[in-house]
């Protein structure tokens, strides 16, 4: 018996991309967190919505190869601090039950976000 990746629970490329867009208009939408994208261009942020499909397609067991930056590099200087990231992760959570990700899959997505806070929130 062959064990599914978290990128095939989840859907694949589609309903990851799906989340994703959903996520980012949920962001963009906040009135704290659309600092991030206030003064864009629209190239720049489908390039990196593209980059953010990739790397989790990529960090879920998906066949995609993500070529961006390393979290680290991406968002220093950023000034992302605890409440961003509690506002952000409020959103992903409200995403993914929106998309009625099953609690187990939503349980994983969660922890793997949570062992990525330490390389993106910044000790102010």
């Amino acid at each position: 018996m062959s064990v599914r990746s978290l990128y095939e629970r989840l859907g694949g490329y589609d309903a990851i991309a799906a989340v994703t867009d959903d996520l980012m208009v949920r962001i963009k939408d906040d009135d704290k967190l659309r600092r991030f994208y206030d003064h864009r261009g629209m190239d720049g942020i489908a390039r990196e919505q593209q980059l953010l499909v990739d790397f989790l397609c990529a960090s879920t067991g998906g066949p995609v190869v993500y070529t961006g930056r390393d979290m680290k590099t991406l968002h220093t200087g950023m000034h992302l601090d605890e409440e961003d990231w509690k506002r952000a992760m409020d959103h992903l959570i409200a995403t993914l039950e929106s998309f009625e990700v099953p609690e187990h899959e939503k349980a994983e997505v969660l922890s793997f976000h949570e062992n990525l806070k330490p390389e993106i929130v910044e000790n102010t």
